[in-house]
């Protein structure tokens, strides 16, 4: 049964590749889905091909459309993908997340000369009911990469939202100022204090599912 997705509502947005399969395999593709991030998020009356054709100036010039969703936070991960979106139209999580996987799937396949979906079944969403879980939340998807042991630090990993939350750089994804409000200090301090805890109960699901 499809689950319904209500405008004005924050959720948070994961899918996964087939069986695992390592779907981000060097800084480019990281990169290419998160340029897609950017340029979906719009109704665009233009192709993501031409936008990324276009100069830097050129793309912050372009007419971008009604907006569909805001990304709070987001992390990848070689095999998978965490979003917290906020949907700001009917259907707007929807219409962005099979944009944003089907143009990476071409990418990919092309890239690899492979055939066939690269997604595990639908997207999964999941409501966030209030201010707590949402920060709590977004500790948790930034965690993602140090609970997997890829990163010590999770500033040391480039493909999440986290220094946009610390401010250590100058191109934000995220639209999160004004639905969270924490101070930049606090907030590393916030996510970093849960890094043993965070692995430690990672290696009792495993021990437990395994």
């Amino acid at each position: 049964m499809k689950k319904e997705i209500y405008e004005k509502v924050i959720y948070h947005v994961f899918t996964k590749s087939i069986s695992e399969y390592i779907i981000f395999r060097d800084k480019m593709d990281y990169r290419r889905i998160l340029e897609a991030f950017e340029f979906y998020k719009f109704r665009r009356n233009r192709s993501f091909s031409y936008y990324r054709r276009l100069s830097e100036i050129e793309k912050e010039n372009l007419y971008k459309g009604e907006k569909i969703v805001k990304i709070i936070a987001y992390c990848l991960m070689p095999t998978h993908i965490h979003l917290i979106i906020f949907n700001e139209t009917e259907n707007g999580v929807s219409i962005f997340m099979k944009n944003v996987l089907d143009s990476y799937t071409r990418y990919f396949n092309t890239k690899i000369k492979r055939k066939g979906p690269l997604w595990e079944s639908r997207f999964k969403v999941v409501v966030i009911e209030n201010d707590e879980q949402l920060l709590h939340l977004t500790r948790y998807i930034h965690l993602n990469p140090v609970t997997a042991y890829l990163v010590e630090k999770p500033e040391d990993w480039e493909f999440s939202s986290y220094k946009e939350y610390l401010n250590l750089i100058d191109k934000n994804i995220c639209e999160f100022q004004d639905i969270i409000e924490i101070k930049e200090n606090e907030y590393k301090k916030f996510v970093e204090d849960r890094i043993s805890y965070q692995r430690e109960l990672a290696k009792i699901k495993k021990m437990i599912f395994d």
